[in-house]
C-alpha cells in the first residue's frame, strides 16, 4: 500500500473512532445513509433478493452501531463469464457514447440509443416502484449499455476524495498481503473463456456514511484471483481510479473495493434526477439504485438486484 493510501485509511480510522454515527436522515439531500437508513434498505434487498443474505463477520471487529447479526451484506458465487474489456468492445462497435445531462461537468456515460439504457430513457415516465428493476428486466443489456460519469461537485470538502489519496499504484500486488488461499495465475490463452466467480459484500462505510462494496474473485477452480486479474472485471475508467485494494471491515485478507469517495454524490444526482421527473423515491430502495449504478462499474459481475414480485406490489 502506498504511504498516501496509508496515512488516508489511518486518518480515516482515527475520525471514525472520534466521531458518532448520522443519526439525522440526509438521503435526498446529501445521498447518504443513517446506520439505521442502511438496515432498513439492507433488510429490503435480501427480502426481495434472496441471493444476497446478512453476516455477522468477525466479531472482534463488530461495528456498535449495527446489530450484531446485521453487520454486512453478502452473496457469494456470482457468475462472470466475460472480462470488462469485452463489454468495452461492444461500446465501441455499438457507436460510442453520449454524455448526459453535463450541468457543471456532473452527467453519466451511455452509448447511444439513450431510451433504451439505464440513462434518462428508463427514468422517463416512471413510478418509484417501477425505477426499481423487475425479474423481467434485461440485467446483460444495461450492463452493456450503461456507465456513469462520476460527478465532480465540490460538496463536502471535509471528505478526502480518491484526488487526496493519490491514484498510482492503489492495487496493492504484494503477496503477503493476500488472503491466505490458493491465488490463481490464469494462463495467456484468449481461446480459453475464462469463467470466474465472485463473492461480493456491503458494508456501511461511517465516513462517507454510504454503502461500500467489496470483491472476492476466484477462477473456475475457486483459486484467489490476484488483485491484477479482479481489475480485468472492473471497467477500465475505473480499474486504477476508484477500485483499492484493503483490508475488509469484517473479513479477514485483503479485498478489492470500490472506493466510496463519489458514492454519496453520485446517488445525489440520481435522486434528483427522480425527484425532478416527479418520482419521491423512498430510502428503503436505496440499494437497489445503488446496485444498478454499481453495475457500470463491475459490467461482467452478474449479482442480482431485481425484486421477485411483480412491480407495484410489496
Amino acid at each position: 500500500m502506498v504511504l498516501s493510501q496509508r496515512l488516508h485509511e489511518a486518518f480515516k480510522g482515527a475520525v471514525e473512532r472520534m466521531t458518532s454515527p448520522r443519526t439525522v436522515s440526509a438521503f435526498k439531500e446529501k445521498g447518504v445513509l443513517t446506520p439505521d437508513e442502511f438496515i432498513l434498505a439492507g433488510d429490503n434487498l435480501v427480502s426481495k433478493c434472496p441471493t444476497w443474505s446478512w453476516e455477522m463477520g468477525d466479531p472482534n471487529k463488530r461495528k456498535p452501531y449495527l446489530p450484531a447479526e446485521k453487520q454486512f451484506l453478502i452473496t457469494r458465487n456470482v457468475p462472470c463469464l466475460r472480462r470488462a474489456s469485452s463489454i468495452e468492445e461492444d461500446y465501441n462497435a455499438a457507436g460510442g457514447e453520449v454524455l448526459l445531462d453535463n450541468d457543471d461537468d456532473e452527467g453519466w456515460l451511455a452509448t447511444h440509443g439513450i431510451d433504451r439504457v439505464f440513462g434518462w430513457g428508463w427514468l422517463e415516465n416512471k413510478t418509484e416502484d417501477e425505477i426499481v428493476p423487475s425479474m423481467d428486466t434485461q440485467e446483460s443489456s444495461v450492463k452493456r449499455n450503461f456507465k456513469p460519469l462520476i460527478p465532480q461537485d465540490d460538496e463536502d470538502e471535509d471528505i478526502l476524495d480518491m484526488d487526496d489519496v493519490g491514484d498510482d499504484n492503489l492495487v496493492e500486488t504484494d503477496d503477503s498481503t493476500l488472503q491466505p488461499y490458493l491465488v490463481a495465475h490464469e494462463p495467456e490463452d484468449d481461446h480459453i473463456l475464462k469463467t470466474r466467480t465472485y463473492d461480493i459484500s456491503i458494508t456501511y462505510d461511517k465516513y462517507y456514511q454510504t454503502p461500500r462494496v467489496w470483491l472476492t474473485g476466484y477462477d473456475e477452480t475457486r483459486y484467489l484471483l490476484q488483485p491484477e486479474l479482479v481489475l480485468e472485471d472492473v471497467s477500465q475508467d475505473h480499474a486504477r481510479k476508484t477500485v483499492t485494494i484493503e483490508d475488509h471491515p469484517h473479513m479477514p485478507g485483503k479485498h478489492a473495493s470500490i472506493h466510496p469517495c463519489r458514492h454519496g454524490a453520485v446517488m445525489k444526482k440520481i435522486i434528483d434526477i427522480l425527484l425532478s421527473r416527479g418520482v419521491n423515491p423512498e430510502v428503503d430502495k436505496y440499494l437497489f439504485i445503488f446496485l444498478k449504478f454499481v453495475a457500470s462499474v463491475i459490467p461482467t459481475i452478474e449479482y442480482d438486484y431485481t425484486m421477485d414480485f411483480e412491480l407495484g406490489g410489496q
